[in-house]
């Protein structure tokens, strides 16, 4: 039913600077489409983005409005929210188009964002690399291309706050549809040179006989957690959206059963999913996702505390599908274990589940903050190596036998 939810100071994030900007949130259900009646994930992305939510508005339609996608009366109703909590703009958890975007500005009298540009935003902060940040500024063209016209947009705010105008970011919008198309072009071509490199670095991989296993999830899964449990390593991990952009390769020696050293292997670290994830940025971190399609082992790590737990894993199913991903063998890893409740912890730590398709794969619980599970997470990993390298004419290289159920993914 269409609801209105105004918070509470006591309920808004405490770790928001003093500057950060009051926004209201909008979800409207649609026939056929993806919606969240809580809009706890948008509520924790505009946070991400340094917003501070002030009230939250949800609506159900048949279809969007041409002009104004939620409708004249609740289009009122937002208005009156906007001014109430005197907020700085409005963020809608719905794709709009430029149309829409720029009728609700006038109408509302505040700037206006949707889900795809707040997400380009967050990216846009947190790409510390050169393949990362050539992959955001790819894509926020992209999306640019389409809004030549002068406005806010939650992609470069320079001076706290979604109400600032000037700075970069507004420089780069007024650019014509023409030299957006040529920085589009350089910004290809310069991906392309990133993408030959890793490639390379791929080969090099191969050749040596190095397995490939990435780490692959929803955001906020616990990957770069479980990522530095794994490797010993010190990637930047922390209880947020999108922590980590920027692909990160280590070495992974698995044991063998008598103790020995196995065949050396690498772990990914790649770049987390999210419902909806605009489909220019999934094309614009080709490069980085290539990591996930050319591994032998795909760890798809799950929060296992999360209420939302299956419709997480059917969207990196989806997206794993798109990009190419969808057959290589997998083992799930049900992280954050320690966060469940006595009455919901496992029974047993390692065990199977069925996919679509009828497709038996290895499901192991662990939790990366305290360690527990990854002697088993190990095990499996090194079963799966040998079972690949045994197929390759390389059997000897590590005496392990793989289990049943990598057999019956292969």
């Amino acid at each position: 039913m269409p609801a209105t939810d105004t918070l509470t100071a006591s309920q808004r994030s405490a770790a928001l600077p003093d500057d950060a900007a009051r926004v209201v949130l909008v979800g409207v259900e649609l026939a056929g489409g993806s919606f969240d009646p809580t809009l706890d994930e948008l509520a924790l992305l505009a946070q991400s983005a340094g917003d501070d939510v002030v009230a939250r508005v949800t609506a159900r339609r048949k279809a969007p409005d041409a002009a104004l996608f939620v409708g004249s009366g609740k289009a009122d109703e937002i208005k009156a929210l906007v001014q109430q909590h005197r907020a700085h703009g409005v963020i809608f958890d719905q794709a709009l188009s430029p149309v829409q975007q720029r009728n609700l500005e006038l109408h509302l009298g505040v700037p206006v964002a949707d889900r795809s540009a707040l997400i380009l935003e967050i990216f846009a902060e947190r790409a510390r690399s050169h393949e990362g940040k050539l992959q955001v500024e790819l894509a926020r063209l992209q999306y640019l291309s389409t809004r030549l016209v002068r406005r806010w947009s939650h992609l470069e705010r320079q001076r706290g706050g979604i109400g600032t105008r000037g700075g970069p970011g507004e420089t780069q919008i007024e650019l014509d549809r023409r030299m957006i198309g040529e920085r589009i072009r350089s910004a290809k071509t310069r991906l392309e040179r990133v993408k030959r490199q890793r490639q390379t670095q791929r080969r090099a991989r191969e050749r040596s006989g190095t397995g490939r296993i990435a780490l692959v999830g929803y955001t906020n899964a616990g990957k770069s957690t479980l990522f530095n449990a794994l490797t010993k390593a010190r990637s930047y991990a922390a209880d947020q959206l999108f922590a980590t952009l920027d692909p990160t390769v280590r070495a992974l020696h698995l044991p063998l059963p008598d103790g020995g050293r196995g065949r050396p292997a690498t772990l990914s670290d790649t770049v987390g999913f999210i419902r909806d994830l605009p489909h220019k940025l999934v094309e614009a971190f080709e490069a980085t996702l290539q990591e996930a399609v050319d591994a032998d082992l795909l760890l798809h790590v799950i929060d296992a505390a999360s209420p939302t737990r299956d419709e997480q894993i059917a969207e990196v199913e989806r997206v794993l599908a798109e990009i190419g991903a969808g057959d290589i063998a997998q083992v799930q890893v049900f992280n954050k274990t320690d966060l469940l409740p006595t009455s919901r912890q496992p029974r047993e730590m390692v065990d199977e589940v069925e996919r679509e398709g009828g497709r038996r794969t290895p499901r192991v619980f662990v939790s990366a903050a305290d360690g527990s599970g990854l002697t088993g997470l190990r095990q499996l990993m090194a079963g799966h190596l040998a079972h690949i390298y045994s197929l390759s004419g390389h059997g000897d290289a590590m005496a392990v036998t793989a289990p049943a159920n990598f057999r019956s993914q292969a």
